[in-house]
């Protein structure tokens, strides 16, 4: 696992450029200490009511591994509590047989065009040529890396640093054959369905 500061990481994305803050509240120091999804409740009507917001990350192509990932590295960098549940191939980012070797492919992507030439859309079929996929995802890979955006699996070290939290989903755990042994280690549990619905109580939710 990356090496990780107690400082909050924020990446700049292209957005207002921030001084780094401090760490956000639940940032990890050490071992995360295992939590529920009933430790993160909503307060009852008479408490406040901090923000929360939810991420369900459900796909696991390259392209799509990182707006989950942007998303919360924002959110927690405006002190927001944090939580990301993985499902379906989703579960891959977070799959150490698969979390570094995600790809990405033109098939069925009919906004696909090259950043030189973004009025000549890229024919969605040539994704069907053998090898596309792996020179498509090589040049993913390279623009990530020009922009000096992080990996998924340092994205997810910086998350959970900041005092994000990330969950499993335990039907595609299950689907999977998985164990817990061959999940990231940052992963707190792996829940249900209705922990879930339980510790997304009064959250933003967005569906990835």
């Amino acid at each position: 696992m990356t090496e990780i500061s107690d400082t909050t990481i924020i990446p700049d994305f292209g957005g207002t450029p921030r001084a780094a803050s401090a760490p956000t509240a639940g940032a990890a120091s050490g071992p995360k200490a295992k939590a529920r999804p009933a430790d993160f409740a909503t307060p009852s009507s008479g408490e406040d009511r901090p923000r929360k917001i939810c991420f369900i990350a459900s796909k696991g192509n390259l392209d799509m591994a990182y707006p989950a990932l942007i998303q919360a590295n924002a959110a927690l960098g405006e002190g927001i509590e944090t939580h990301i549940f993985f499902t379906f191939w989703g579960f891959d980012l977070v799959t150490e047989r698969t979390m570094d070797n995600l790809k990405f492919t033109m098939l069925g992507n009919t906004a696909m065009h090259l950043p030189m030439a973004p009025s000549m859309p890229v024919w969605a079929g040539m994704g069907a040529i053998p090898g596309m996929t792996k020179i498509a995802t090589a040049m993913m890979r390279k623009q990530l890396d020009d922009l000096e955006i992080p990996g998924v699996r340092e994205m997810l070290d910086i998350i959970e640093a900041s005092g994000g939290h990330l969950w499993g989903c335990k039907l595609s755990f299950d689907m999977n054959g998985l164990t817990l042994s061959d999940l990231y280690e940052g992963v707190e549990d792996v829940i249900s369905a209705t922990d879930f619905i339980e510790l997304s109580e009064g959250a933003q939710v967005i569906f990835v």
